[in-house]
């Protein structure tokens, strides 16, 4: 996993040149709506992507994570099912639905049975290398799904300049992540993580909460500001020491939501003496979230190392998929 972390940047690239080379059979198709069927790894890259293309599409971006399809799919989606294994059975059934609903397909797999499906039907098919962790393949799936809405022409944004971009930015600053990593790890890993950040940067906190319990093994949650001030706010009653709050920040966000976290910090330091700020860096959007989550997953690693767990082991989730295989 560590050295997987460390190849992230190197996993970008490699994803540009797999994506340059899609051809799509839908060019030209209109589409009244896009949705994405993906879970945990495979699905994140859903969630990065339609932060990013939020103020650029102009139809709306779903990301679907259950068994079902929203009623409104027809032949006129775009369903891309996003399955790393190929094997992910909510997936598996959704695409079940889009077919019969006669949407547009198109898969992002590293194998499996999506795949098999996916050249039985002759459908546009991406293939991702496999044999890894699914959450350690995020730079696969999110960067397919962008080829795949600028090849059916809904994007035009440059994103190929923003990734090399990021990729560059992570470059020079691995060595500095990863220490700065450490020192954050080194002091929560024995507390449960609280994390936050400004709406528009959802998925870098998901992706953080995701990494913390499945590399590090442990309990956290997370909230997006300012809805957390509507409710979350209110439950900041009894002190204890064993919290950390950890803020993604951009010098970008919203000035009234920044005003909020400064505030609601005065509040979470009646609390928790533990309050961390990651701040970004970049001069775009995807600069920005990808060195915020890679950050994140520097420190999901570290809290492995400092907890004494196998980054890699994720017994109850195979444990659970053997139950239901079951049934």
């Amino acid at each position: 996993m560590k050295e997987l972390i460390q190849h992230f940047s190197k996993q970008v690239s490699e994803a540009i040149t797999i994506g340059k080379k899609y051809k799509t059979q839908f060019e030209g198709q209109k589409f009244h709506n896009v949705v994405v069927s993906g879970l945990g790894g495979s699905g994140i890259g859903a969630e990065l992507v339609k932060e990013y293309v939020a103020h650029h599409l102009n139809v709306p971006f779903i990301v679907s994570k259950d068994y079902t399809l929203p009623e409104f799919i027809d032949n006129n989606t775009l369903f891309i099912a996003s399955s790393y294994s190929g094997n992910t059975e909510e997936t598996l059934a959704s695409f079940q639905v889009a077919l019969k609903k006669k949407a547009k397909i198109v898969c992002v797999t590293g194998g499996g049975k999506l795949a098999e499906l996916a050249a039985k039907h002759k459908l546009d098919l991406i293939t991702i290398p496999s044999g890894m962790p699914p959450r350690a393949c995020l730079g696969y799936s999110f960067v397919q799904q962008l080829f795949v809405l600028k090849q059916v022409g809904l994007l035009k944004l440059n994103f190929e300049k923003d990734l090399k971009a990021a990729i560059a930015l992570m470059d020079k600053e691995e060595k500095s992540i990863e220490k700065s990593s450490l020192k954050i790890a080194e002091k929560i890993f024995d507390k449960t993580p609280i994390i936050y950040a400004i709406d528009g940067s959802s998925a870098v906190a998901v992706r953080f909460r995701q990494q913390v319990n499945e590399n590090g093994k442990q309990l956290c949650w997370h909230h997006i500001v300012p809805e957390m001030n509507h409710n979350e706010l209110v439950g900041w009653r009894t002190k204890d020491e064993k919290l950390a709050v950890i803020i993604f920040r951009n010098k970008e966000d919203n000035a009234r939501s920044q005003m909020r976290i400064e505030l609601n910090k005065k509040v979470f330091k009646q609390y928790t003496s533990t309050i961390i700020e990651i701040w970004s860096k970049g001069n775009s959007f995807l600069e920005r979230a990808l060195y915020l989550i890679h950050t994140g997953d520097w420190i999901s690693w570290h809290l492995s190392v400092l907890r004494n767990f196998d980054c890699n082991e994720v017994k109850v989730i195979d444990w659970l998929k053997g139950e239901l295989a079951k049934k």
